[in-house]
């Protein structure tokens, strides 16, 4: 009698609904505590990329419909789907780097913090995402805002060529010349990809020897001011400092306060000190509760501070808008949502010029920046019973500056919130280019597209 957990061809587990383990196997999907209650049939864990045509044909002949994981931030639950196939990939973590040439051919289950230390050996360095643990496949193939990106671009400007399996259980490669309507939707496309990116050969850039924060924290009644004074100064800054907003909890005070931060990478200390000068000067009305100046750091320190602020198996909802809005008043208002928020962890991020001012850093590709101002309020929380409030909190907040907003990011956008999430991510024209792909690659919708 056949095994009903094997493929034939596939050497990595499966398991389907109904199986010992299954529920646990499920949630492990998802590095968010809080967890859509969808429940695909069958969970194929991929062991090698010659796993991913074999589950392609499995899922054709079963008549099912195919998400894919490839490490689990997703903070809507993409990958989870009611019915059909789950295809984690997040086994698949090979990365060749070639030093010569300054490219790494990465499979998509290779988390940033990783990929950034096995670069650091060859001095090399990418645009990684901002936490430690999101994984390269969904951050690339969602456009990838991470560190740097003001002077590096989005991530997925980076991606140089891909290797993927289509729906009928081809294995193709993609780049500018060869597949090039294929490539332009994987550097954007998000959960909504009609194909399995199994490789991604990524350009790299020379490491910053140097990266030294600039910082404040100051009360939340400073906030529009300092907006106003951050928007103007960010005009002298070079496109290697990076500058963020965030509203917080103080931990030692328990006021809702305002983080402004300027982290510069660069070739000396001195040249990220000079760099910063332009931020060391905020004119404030009080003093700050803290304050930095051209305090050196490291990728480890960042991405220790990360995990930090992002622990593992807490429970989020996350939401973003791009916004060409006065930065003052949208971020007023987000602090006066902060104040209301039913958890003390919850927070505001809103970076700056988050994909580069240099749009040939971005151009024809899926992914668009649709404001010069990105914000994320996360709901952050840890105790099942309120998972309701928070959720709606969130919504709320959203809904207070809705009218101030041009579309999503749609690596964070809340796309379960309503149908239109997705497409307000995208200009019309990639939205209806979107759409005609996918009837050409995948004309049976054997993909799930968006949540």
């Amino acid at each position: 009698m056949s095994d009903p957990t094997r493929i034939p061809g596939v050497e990595g587990a499966i398991v389907r609904k109904g199986d010992a383990g299954y529920e646990d196997v499920r949630s492990s999907q998802l590095w968010n505590g809080y967890q859509p209650r969808r429940h695909p049939d069958v969970i194929v864990r991929a062991a090698s990329v010659r796993d991913v045509p074999a589950a392609i044909a499995m899922a054709r002949a079963e008549g099912l419909r195919v998400a894919v994981r490839t490490g689990g931030h997703s903070w809507c639950g993409a990958p989870l789907r009611d019915g059909g196939m789950l295809l984690d990939l997040s086994a698949l973590r090979r990365c060749a780097v070639d030093p010569a040439r300054a490219t790494a051919t990465v499979e998509p289950g290779m988390l940033s913090a990783g990929l950034s230390r096995t670069l650091a050996g060859a001095g090399l360095a990418f645009p990684t995402g901002h936490c430690p643990t999101v994984a390269l496949g969904g951050y690339l193939l969602s456009g990838g805002l991470g560190w740097n990106s003001g002077e590096w671009g989005p991530a997925c400007a980076s991606i140089r060529a891909i290797e993927a399996v289509t729906a009928d259980g081809e294995v193709v490669r993609c780049d500018e010349r060869e597949n090039a309507d294929l490539f332009w939707a994987a550097r954007g496309a998000g959960p909504g990809f009609f194909a399995v990116v199994t490789a991604f050969r990524l350009a790299l850039r020379p490491r910053p020897a140097a990266i030294a924060t600039t910082s404040y924290v100051c009360h939340l009644g400073e906030v529009e001011s300092l907006a106003d004074w951050a928007t103007d100064t960010a005009e002298e800054l070079p496109p290697n400092v990076e500058v963020a907003f965030t509203l917080l909890t103080d931990a030692g005070s328990g006021e809702v306060v305002v983080s402004l931060s300027g982290t510069a990478f660069a070739g000396s200390h001195d040249e990220a000190a000079r760099a910063l000068a332009p931020l060391a000067g905020a004119p404030l009305s009080a003093p700050p509760l803290r304050r930095a100046v051209a305090e050196p750091t490291s990728m480890e320190a960042l991405y220790a501070r990360a995990a930090e602020v992002w622990p593992e198996r807490h429970r989020y909802a996350a939401d973003t808008l791009w916004s060409y809005a006065d930065r003052g008043t949208l971020l007023s208002r987000l602090g006066d949502a902060l104040s209301r928020a039913p958890s003390a962890k919850s927070l505001v991020l809103a970076p700056l010029a988050p994909a580069s001012r240099n749009r040939e850093l971005w151009r024809d590709m899926a992914f668009s920046a649709l404001g010069d101002t990105e914000v994320a309020p996360y709901a952050v929380w840890d105790d099942p019973s309120r998972d309701e409030v928070n959720v709606r909190w969130l919504r709320e907040t959203m809904a207070s500056v809705a009218p101030l907003g041009t579309g999503h990011y749609i690596a964070e956008a809340d796309l379960s919130a309503d149908d239109s999430r997705a497409r307000r991510s995208y200009t019309a024209a990639d939205w209806a280019r979107l759409g005609a792909l996918r009837a050409r690659y995948d004309p049976d919708g054997l993909f799930h597209s968006f949540p």
